[in-house]
């Protein structure tokens, strides 16, 4: 069922594109680097054994695996079926227990549960509307306890625009894969296009990102009042973020204090 402002369904809630992309999206560079960026959120979010973290959007189990093999009590949440399919086979190989959830993050919300919550690999931006994209944000962050921290992995627009490119053509998990870019809304969104072509499944499919810069996203966070800080990163190592940053990483601490009225 249709969970947008306008009651249509969006790009990101068809099951077909996430099967049809996922050798492309998760190939075997992606889920080498998984112990790694675990490690690195545990590190981060200095979390101890049994602490419960919400992986949001947690794909095919990728990280949220890595995290429950580290000692955390996961729940991942993924509107995409087929993912979470295979995110409860990897668990299963792996010996670790897991919660998973088919859920919408605009709609999921577990207040005051979690020690820390993460939203990885870029996948924060998509929906129609800023709305629901800071529904999304606000009911991650409601989700956690006080105290607790989040950490959000997603395209900055600082480096959108100073690393932007037109388009690249690659190989990734058996596909010809070729992309085109456009900045869009004033470079407040970019639009792109994945072409795969592997000689038996031929797709194309074109999506527009909304950017968000780092000063927007912390504003957000600290005027919600229960946050106490945010800082940033260029990667998983905790260089700077700068013009030269890999990626955005955020990672926002909520304060200890529990406020004065709750839901």
């Amino acid at each position: 069922m249709p969970n947008s402002d306008s009651g249509e369904t969006q790009w990101f809630e068809s099951e077909s594109f996430w099967t049809d992309y996922a050798p492309v999206l998760f190939d075997e560079e992606r889920w080498s680097e998984a112990a790694g960026v675990a490690e690195s959120v545990v590190r981060m979010a200095e979390l101890t054994a049994g602490d419960r973290i919400l992986d949001a959007g947690c794909g095919p189990g990728r990280i949220a695996v890595e995290l429950a093999a580290l000692g955390m009590n996961v729940t991942g949440v993924d509107l995409i079926g087929a993912y979470l399919a295979a995110a409860r086979e990897s668990a299963e190989a792996e010996g670790v227990e897991i919660e998973w959830i088919r859920g919408d993050l605009r709609l999921f919300r577990r207040p005051n549960a979690f020690e820390a919550a993460v939203s990885l690999y870029t996948s924060f931006g998509y929906c129609r509307t800023q709305e629901e994209d800071l529904r999304i944000l606000t009911n991650i962050a409601d989700s956690l306890k006080p105290g607790g921290r989040l950490i959000l992995e997603c395209v900055s627009r600082e480096t959108a625009l100073s690393q932007f490119t037109p388009g690249e053509e690659f190989e990734r998990g058996g596909f010809r894969v070729k992309t085109r870019f456009k900045r869009t809304d004033g470079d407040r969104g970019l639009v792109s296009q994945w072409d795969i072509d592997n000689g038996k499944i031929r797709r194309t499919h074109t999506f527009v990102q909304r950017l968000y810069s780092s000063g927007e996203l912390k504003a957000f966070l600290l005027s919600r009042g229960d946050f106490r800080s945010v800082t940033f990163f260029g990667n998983w190592q905790g260089a700077p973020f700068d013009s030269s940053a890999d990626t955005m990483i955020l990672l926002a601490e909520k304060s200890a204090e529990q406020p004065l009225f709750s839901d």
